[in-house]
């Protein structure tokens, strides 16, 4: 009668996963919001829909939103807006109203 209680042993892979899962941001919650949003240079959302603001990572996910959303107007990748171009110099806001501080 031996060999029920037998106790299980972890692979040294699996913890090495368990502990990446653990440790790595994989974007969900609040966490990743910004990354997800757009609003920081570098995050995932490339391309917005200049019709509904909806943000996508590229240009055929993009044509995929379109095709599904807006099936009536034509799809025209020259109008999508780049989120990670860099901003015009002219549009840079003072810090501080009425200073020209930068």
């Amino acid at each position: 009668m031996t060999g029920k209680a037998k106790p299980k042993k972890h692979t040294a892979k699996e913890i090495a996963a368990k502990i990446d899962a653990a440790t790595t941001n994989r974007g969900g919650g609040k966490a990743g919001q910004s990354d997800r949003l757009g609003q920081v240079k570098g995050g995932h959302a490339k391309l917005e829909c200049p019709l509904c603001k909806v943000t996508a990572p590229d240009i055929k996910t993009m044509q995929i939103h379109h095709d599904a959303r807006h099936p009536k107007l034509p799809f025209e990748p020259e109008k999508l807006n780049n989120l990670h171009a860099s901003p015009s110099e002219s549009s840079s806001k003072p810090g501080i109203r009425g200073s020209l501080k930068k």
